[in-house]
This record gives C-alpha cells, sequence and structure tokens, in this order.
C-alpha cells in the first residue's frame, strides 16, 4: 500500500442539497411545483427556473411532450435571442410548424417569459426583463453575501462521489519544468470545478521519483555532489549533477550500466542506496510545496512511482501470466495488445526492475483498495496517449470493475517557451520574468502604483494571471506558441485585462463611498436597469455562470470558463461609459445609482469567482 504524504483537503464549498426544481432557493416560490428536471441535479440557478416555465408552456401546449422531456431542449439562443427551442429533436408524428402553431396559439407572457417567436422548426424566447434582473441579481446576493462562504455557480450534481486527480507530477532531483505546467494548471481547475460540482476531490501529486534515472543521479553525486551547495538550493545542485553526468555517459555507455546497478540496489531495498534518495526527494517536495502555493496550486496527496507497493505489481503480472496475456522475449515481460490496435507493452525489463506502466497498473490498484473512488482521472499530455490506452486497456483485461471509471484528460504542447532572452525553461524564471515585465507597466502610472499596497507581490500574481491564461485560452488539445508580448499586455483578451476589469469594477465601492451600505435587494428598484440594453447584456451572462460550470464538468475545458469571463469583462466595459454611478450620484438620483451599483458589485463577485475556479486570485487594485 502506497504512504503517500497527506494533506488536509482543500475544497471549494458547494450550495445546499434541494428536494424539489421549485425549493432550490426561495426565490423559486414564484413558480407553482413542478416535477424535478433531473435526479442528480435539481433545479438550483435562475435559468433553471426560466427553463423550467418555458418548458411549462410548451408541456401544457403540447400533451405527448412532459416538461422533463422539453427542459432538456431548451438551449441559449443566438445574439438578440435568449433562449431557443428545437421542436425537431422532439420526434413529434406531427410537423414542427404544426407543434410550433400550437405554442404560439396557447403562449401567455407572464413575469417569466415575455415572447416568443417562431422561426421554421425553432421557438424563440424572449425572457422577462425585469424578472431577469430582479432574481438573478437576488440569487447572486443570496449565495455570496448570506451564505458563509460563496456558492454562487455551485451545484451538487457530484454528491456522494469521489474523485481522484492526478496531475503535475514532476520529477524530483529537477527544477520545476515549464513541461509541467499545463497539467499543473489544468489538474487545478479541474480539481475546483469537480468541488465546485459536490464531489469529493483528492487531489494527487504523483511525483517521477523512481526508475534508472535516480541511479544516474546517485553515481552523478558521488563524482559531483556537495552536501553545502545541496543545503544552499538542493534542486538545482541536483540538476547539475544530472546535467554533468548525463553529458559524461553520452560519451560512456558504462557510466548508464552502473546507474543501471545501482537502480536495481534501489529496488532491491539496499539502505546505503536508498538514503540520500530519501533526503532528495523529501528536499525536492519541500522546494515544489513553495512553487505550488505561489501558483495557487495545491495537492492533498504527495505520492510517486516510488510508493507503490512491490506485491500490487507483482500480483498483478501473475494474473496476467494466469490468463495467458504476457510473453517472454529475450527476458523482458510483453504484453501483446495488438488485437485492439495498441502495440505490444513492456511490463518487466531484462533484469527484473519495473517500468512505469507496471508500477501504473499497482498504483491504480492500491489507490482503488485505499480510497473506494468513483472516478480517477490523469491529466497528462497527449503524447502519452498510447501509455495511458496501453494502461486502461490492461486493467480492462485485468478485469477490475472500475477500470472503466479511468479517464485520460490531453492535452498539446507548449512551444517556444523560454524566457526573453532564449534561455532557461524552468518555470520559476517564466514566472519572475512576467512579474518583472507588469511591474514595469505599473510603474508607468505613479499615482496608481503608490496607491497598490504590495506592487511587486501584485505584479507577480498579474505575471501568472498572464501565463495562466495565455495557456487556457485555447481548447486544451490544441498546442499553442507562448507569446511574451501578446501575454503581457492589458488590451485584448489577456491575462493583465482580465485581472484590470476585476479591480475597475472592484473601485466602483472606493468611489462612491455615499452608497454605502447598499439596503437589502427588496429595497433596490431594478426595474430602472430595463431600458438599458448594456445592463441587461451583463444580467444574462451573470445568470448564465451556473450553467458555464456545469459545463466545464462535462468537457474538462478550462478555456470555455475563460471566454465567459472574458465576454463578462468586455461587457463590464461597454457599459461603464453609457451606465454610470457616479454620474447617477452628482445628479442626486440615489435610487438609480444604487441600482446600478448592486449590478456592477454582483458582476464583481461572478467575475471574482470564475476566475478563482481557473485558480486565478482576483486584484482589488494594481
Amino acid at each position: 500500500m502506497s504512504t503517500a504524504t497527506e494533506l488536509p483537503p482543500t475544497t471549494i464549498p458547494v450550495a445546499p442539497a434541494t428536494t424539489s426544481s421549485t425549493t432550490a432557493y426561495p426565490i423559486f416560490s414564484h413558480l407553482p411545483p413542478l416535477p424535478q428536471v433531473s435526479k442528480a441535479d435539481p433545479a438550483s440557478s435562475v435559468f433553471d427556473a426560466f427553463r423550467i416555465a418555458i418548458a411549462s408552456s410548451i408541456a401544457k401546449a403540447v400533451p405527448d411532450l412532459t416538461v422533463e422531456q422539453v427542459y432538456e431542449g431548451v438551449d441559449y439562443g443566438k445574439k438578440g435571442v435568449d433562449f431557443t427551442v428545437a421542436l425537431p429533436r422532439f420526434r413529434l408524428k406531427e410537423k414542427p410548424d404544426v407543434t410550433g402553431k400550437k405554442v404560439l396559439a396557447e403562449f401567455k407572457a407572464d413575469e417569466w417569459i415575455e415572447s416568443v417567436v417562431a422561426q421554421g422548426p425553432f421557438l424563440h424566447y424572449q425572457l422577462n426583463t425585469a424578472t431577469l434582473f430582479r432574481e438573478v441579481l437576488t440569487q447572486i446576493h443570496q449565495l455570496t453575501n448570506e451564505t458563509e462562504k460563496p456558492l454562487y455557480g455551485t451545484s451538487k450534481i457530484g454528491e456522494g462521489k469521489k474523485v481522484i486527480i492526478e496531475y503535475s507530477s514532476p520529477n524530483i532531483a529537477k527544477q520545476f519544468h515549464v513541461g509541467h505546467l499545463r497539467s499543473t494548471i489544468i489538474g487545478q481547475f479541474l480539481s475546483n470545478v469537480y468541488s465546485a460540482c459536490g464531489w469529493e476531490v483528492i487531489a494527487m501529486n504523483y511525483l517521477g521519483d523512481w526508475g534508472t534515472q535516480f541511479g544516474l543521479i546517485a553515481v552523478g553525486f558521488e563524482r559531483y555532489g556537495s552536501e553545502e551547495a545541496l543545503k544552499v538550493d538542493a534542486i538545482k545542485h541536483l540538476y547539475d549533477v544530472y546535467v554533468k553526468i548525463n553529458a559524461e555517459a553520452e560519451k560512456d555507455p558504462e557510466v548508464r550500466v552502473e546507474a543501471a546497478k545501482w537502480f536495481k540496489r534501489m529496488e532491491d531495498g539496499d539502505e546505503t542506496a536508498l538514503v540520500n534518495w530519501r533526503k532528495w526527494r523529501e528536499l525536492s517536495v519541500k522546494k515544489y510545496t513553495e512553487e505550488y502555493a505561489a501558483l495557487n496550486v495545491r495537492f492533498d496527496v504527495y505520492t510517486g512511482e516510488s510508493q507503490v507497493g512491490k506485491e500490487s505489481q507483482a500480483q498483478a503480472l501473475a494474473r496476467l501470466e494466469e490468463m495467458g496475456l504476457i510473453s517472454d522475449v529475450e527476458g523482458a515481460k510483453l504484453i501483446d495488445l495488438e488485437k485492439w490496435k495498441l502495440q505490444k507493452a513492456v511490463v518487466r525489463k531484462k533484469d527484473g526492475t519495473s517500468i512505469y506502466l507496471t508500477r501504473d497498473i499497482g498504483g491504480a490498484i492500491e489507490r482503488y483498495e485505499k480510497y473506494k473512488f468513483d472516478k480517477m482521472i490523469y491529466v497528462v499530455a497527449s503524447q502519452q496517449d498510447l501509455h495511458l490506452a496501453q494502461f486502461f486497456k490492461v486493467l480492462q483485461l485485468l478485469e477490475y470493475p472500475w477500470a472503466n471509471t479511468l479517464e485520460h484528460v490531453n492535452y498539446g504542447l507548449v512551444q517556444g517557451m523560454s524566457t526573453r532572452k532564449g534561455t532557461a525553461v524552468f518555470l520559476a524564471d517564466i514566472i519572475r520574468e512576467a512579474g518583472n515585465v507588469m511591474h514595469d507597466q505599473m510603474k508607468k502610472n505613479k499615482e496608481k502604483y503608490e496607491a497598490v499596497e504590495d506592487p511587486e507581490g501584485t505584479s507577480k500574481e498579474i505575471g501568472i494571471t498572464a501565463v495562466k491564461v495565455q495557456d487556457m485560452q485555447a481548447k486544451r488539445i490544441n498546442n499553442y506558441v507562448f507569446n511574451w508580448d501578446r501575454m503581457t499586455t492589458f488590451e485584448g483578451d489577456t491575462g493583465p485585462y482580465l485581472q484590470y476589469a476585476h479591480v475597475r469594477v472592484s473601485s466602483i465601492s472606493r468611489k462612491n463611498p455615499s452608497l454605502h451600505p447598499l439596503p437589502p435587494p427588496s429595497q433596490i428598484n431594478t426595474s430602472l436597469l430595463t431600458s438599458h440594453p448594456k445592463a441587461r447584456e451583463i444580467a444574462i451572462l451573470l445568470g448564465s455562470y451556473p450553467d458555464v460550470v456545469k459545463t466545464a464538468l462535462k468537457t474538462h475545458e478550462p478555456s470555455g470558463v475563460v471566454t465567459f469571463a472574458m465576454r463578462l469583462s468586455h461587457a463590464i466595459s461597454g457599459a461603464w461609459d453609457v451606465l454610470g454611478v457616479k454620474s447617477e450620484v452628482d445628479k442626486g438620483d440615489l435610487e438609480s445609482a444604487r441600482a446600478r451599483m448592486w449590478l456592477y458589485l454582483s458582476a464583481r463577485d461572478v467575475l471574482g469567482a470564475s476566475m478563482r475556479l481557473l485558480s486565478l486570485t482576483p486584484l482589488e487594485r494594481m
């Protein structure tokens, strides 16, 4: 069994469980009792209520359809339309246009739905604008200010389920390389999303801490190692040792033979061969933990290849032998997966030492025995697609019932990622330089710079945001080219722009102290917002956020959340000049000023929530 180091779990709070689609929150009391639209996920957002209202009106006009059936077909509309229902999806006996006419004939505008238009086989719905503002802003307020922790956008979809998410997984005794950046960022995002949707998440870092390369480092340390240098900066010193011994091994094949023998001693449990390795591992984990904290990333469990027990590996191999799936080729053991177009996989080397695949198999078996997970996700680059496919197939052949719950979330490569001078590709160097660039930018506005409490820490956070957002903008499977100039600008869809948008909308409170505190929601006249298209655009986006989170859970795509955050930022910016708050205060129209301020504060809360989901830290000043 694994002897992994366990840390206290960190979870994103989720909304309280609900029992009815109309009683999830007080605002649903406006609707008559309706069937629960989904056993797994009772309606819990304002837009769920709007969907139920649309579904109810259609089901009433078309008796062959139930509210539940129609609800599943209520989708977001294109620009200028709030929601659309495609009638052909229901496969009714009559033609869609006939069904559409029935719905139009029965339709009556109410406090939820303002209008419906038939266009061919589609029904386009416009929501009641007054209800939209009142209900969306009220729910955001309830789930942000009236709960112990912000809950808006969370759900109970995964309540009672447990998921292990393995990500980052750097090699110990080496500095954190940018090659591990994508796994770290995407993995932390998934950890946040699953937590937000009610799952119990075990964030796991499976360190590369075993294998022949550690025999190589051991040989190198005997020749070039220094205990003094190790105390000063263990990671850097071990990396320098590795570079030197690796260069030597390129010229002299005997070095690798010596390294293989050393690793064999480690596998055999020779304490003299393990004592330094344990020290290197401990120092590496300590250093990584510090670097992860700076990235707003954390793990519940640090484990590694070395922690996988020999017994579980041996049992798996014995079972494969019994099933006649293993062949012996010149002393090495192979499993033939050609039948599934997955080639032949090595599960034991000629010298009897273990290999990645064997350790992965043993590790998965031990994890299920220990955690009884409902799902396990491996966040690993697409370069390893074959390895993961072989790994999953072997577990399926071993007839483990949980084998089909394993999932590979893959991603493309970062191309051209280095410092501006094109030198090191260590993450610490990239983050440091990004922070320096942002610091120089901030200094250009002396007044704002002096108002920032910790300019260096703030500039570093903006730099981290720049790196992360550039990484998460496109579909994760795509390769992308690391671009310093595009990444560090405050214009366009960049990390700095996102932070600037949050800072700007956060300033609304500081600039209008006379409006504090705002009265209770019931005393704010949101009808004063209904004539402003820019305000409605913001409200629609705010109402859609719970759906954005649920979609991210299905797709495992951070890009959808980045797109939402950018769209909301642009909507806030577009409203800034035409929907002023201070201008209303100056005119003496405090009622209008309060309504507008509430809208902006709600936008700030939701923008901040989306950024935290992306593992970003929203800034108040910059």
